[in-house]
């Protein structure tokens, strides 16, 4: 493994926020040498319905930093989310930090800017981001090396964060019962999952693996941790004797009959801007609905 440009026997510590509402789990990864920290998905809560907005998700991930007298030095989005809304920019304006995302966002922000019918005020050059990653690029939480691996097929610009010997997958990958994200939103491809998904399996067997999401299979309890080595023997899509081909025919079956998420209208047009909400010309918060555009 002398290819990765990390000490991988580093131990951070991962302390994990589930929100119940959209099964996001997001993560406070603290440096063990000093009190640097990340923030890895973070929630911004929403009343869809009612057109609200709220913070208690990630006002409880502010009050452990605060509480634990740590340093945030990043906030990472390992991608464009379609299932929950970024509540990154609210957590910088309190605690600082950078904001980072794969350099691939300028991708979905030109995909999605045409769906909402963004005007040219809508900078599509990832400008609203404090760092674009690029495949292998490193940053540091304190005297920890971190770095990034480019992992698309779910979207464009999903990234794994490898941070000493935890890895943070977004929707690369599920639990082991869980399987895999779906790859047919708009620049997803089913191939290009399942190889992005051999990139992050031939991380040691022993990485700690961080899901984004996890929807309880079967009535199980909700879990987020899993390793390399058990994703290797057990998950059910990509495990041991499942070749691209299968996954490429299960995947895209199983997709066509899997229902838009929920909230994907909001999120995408929240998430491409960094977590910011859109304003109309007034410069009154507005989001819009595209009839038949997803």
């Amino acid at each position: 493994m002398s290819a990765y440009p990390v000490n991988m026997s580093v131990k951070p510590e991962v302390t994990a926020f589930f929100d119940e509402d959209t099964n996001t789990i997001s993560y406070v990864v603290k440096d063990p040498e000093s009190n640097a920290c990340a923030v890895v998905d973070s929630v911004m809560d929403i009343d869809y319905a009612a057109g609200r907005i709220t913070f208690t998700h990630a006002d409880n991930i502010i009050a452990f930093i605060k509480d634990n007298g740590l340093k945030l030095e990043w906030i990472i989005e390992t991608h464009v989310h379609a299932d929950h809304l970024s509540a990154a920019p609210y957590i910088q304006e309190k605690l600082g930090g950078k904001l980072g995302i794969g350099s691939k966002i300028t991708v979905v922000q030109d995909t999605f800017g045409k769906v909402f019918n963004e005007g040219t005020e809508f900078q599509r050059d990832g400008s609203q981001f404090d760092r674009l990653f690029e495949d292998g690029d490193t940053y540091q939480v304190g005297s920890m090396t971190c770095f990034a691996i480019y992992t698309p097929g779910h979207t464009p610009a999903c990234m794994v964060h490898v941070m000493g010997d935890a890895a943070f997958v977004g929707d690369t990958l599920f639990m082991p019962d869980g399987g895999s994200a779906r790859a047919d939103f708009p620049g997803g491809d089913a191939g290009t999952l399942y190889d992005s998904i051999q990139k992050l399996l031939a991380l040691p067997d022993d990485m700690r693996l961080f899901m984004c999401h996890d929807y309880g299979p079967n009535g199980r309890e909700i879990k987020w941790e899993t390793t390399v080595g058990e994703e290797k023997k057990h998950n059910i899509h990509v495990g041991e004797g499942k070749t691209r081909e299968d996954f490429i025919k299960f995947r895209t079956e199983r997709d066509a009959q899997l229902d838009m998420p929920r909230l994907i209208i909001p999120s995408l047009q929240v998430n491409m801007r960094a977590g910011q909400v859109p304003t109309d010309s007034s410069g009154k918060k507005m989001l819009k609905v595209p009839v038949n555009g997803l």
